[in-house]
């Protein structure tokens, strides 16, 4: 992300009930009196002010999270940080350390790194019985930034493979190559994600077989877009719900401690690719975003979100700034209105 250029620190309530339409409930044995017909539940309505987030313990300072289920019931939290910072949890809500992905680093970055050992904005995810991992490499300021691909059979520290460079930019393209984000159409075409300022919000289709870059369709396709000032539209987060795609991205700005503005914007497709609209009908490719969740009281700049879904329906997670600066997980769970809005509850 541009905004991440710009001095930007190392980078998804509670389950309700879908409604449905009314069920008779004949009951034939007894007088026809008794009996009754029952109304489901309807979708419910979003809260009219923001919650605060879940409750959350422990180690909890993370920037841009990402977050997958394993196999085992083991939540693995993967965010920006010194090689890639890594955390798990049994719960969702007790979070401890579990060390960096690269131990002995990653210096097949350091030319997009300048050398530094950070590395920002994963996007963990499992599938056919390995855990992927999207990243980015690049520097403050610069436009030259990378996205690779690392693969382990279990997640946990020191069990990554590097498989290589998936995109890069330069200033020889109109977008950066960084927030990634891994999303499986409905015949199960992998696509990636990625981009922030510039000329906005980016995706391109993956060969399946490599997890990187397809070669027999290496078109950039555009998602979402802030054409006027700002320009400030990054981190985005494709999520699959209802047979239509949800595209999540963070306006605004981030890392300025308390006083960071960024806040997380919604629009949906019926196709992976877009065209996204908001609640109101404009394109994300025009500006458009409806308001998912922003800053209030203590929570400053709620951004750099992911979703995943969970047993108990479909989560949140994200990075906020406490009031002191300091960079912290955010989990709320996501309900959905009657027209198949998202809201944070």
């Amino acid at each position: 992300m541009e905004e991440r250029h710009r001095g930007r620190l190392p980078r998804r309530s509670f389950l309700r009930l879908a409604g449905g339409a009314a069920i008779a409930v004949g009951l034939s044995s007894v007088p026809r009196a008794l009996a009754v017909t029952v109304q489901a539940a309807a979708p419910p309505a979003a809260p009219a002010a923001f919650p605060n987030p879940g409750r959350v313990t422990g180690d909890i300072r993370v920037h841009d999270p990402s977050l997958v289920r394993a196999p085992s019931g083991m939540y693995i939290l993967a965010h920006t940080g010194d090689n890639l910072a890594l955390k798990t949890s049994t719960d969702r809500i007790a979070w401890r350390s579990a060390g960096v992905v690269w131990p002995s680093g990653a210096p097949w970055t350091t030319a997009f790194t300048g050398g530094s050992p950070t590395l920002w904005a994963p996007d963990i995810s499992f599938h056919d019985g390995q855990f992927l991992m999207y990243y980015a490499a690049s520097s403050f300021g610069s436009q030259r930034s990378a996205i690779f691909l690392a693969t382990s059979p279990t997640g946990q520290s020191g069990t990554w493979t590097d498989r290589g460079l998936v995109i890069e930019s330069s200033s020889a393209v109109d977008y950066n190559a960084i927030d990634p984000n891994l999303v499986v159409d409905a015949q199960g075409g992998r696509w990636l994600s990625f981009g922030s300022f510039w000329t906005g919000v980016k995706m391109i289709r993956l060969d399946p077989a490599t997890g990187r870059r397809s070669t027999s369709d290496p078109a950039v396709r555009a998602l979402a877009r802030r054409p006027a000032a700002p320009d400030a539209i990054e981190a985005p987060f494709v999520h699959r719900h209802g047979g239509l795609f949800y595209l999540f991205t963070s306006f605004d700005l981030c890392c300025r401690g308390a006083q960071s503005t960024y806040r997380i914007m919604v629009g949906r497709s019926a196709s992976v690719t877009g065209p996204y609209v908001d609640r109101s009908g404009t394109a994300l490719t025009a500006g458009g975003g409806t308001e998912l969740l922003a800053g209030h009281g203590s929570i400053h700049g709620p951004g750099g979100q992911s979703v995943i879904v969970d047993s108990d329906g479909d989560v949140l997670v994200y990075h906020y700034y406490a009031d002191d600066g300091t960079a912290l997980l955010g989990i709320n769970r996501l309900g959905w209105d009657a027209a198949g809005w998202p809201f944070v509850s």
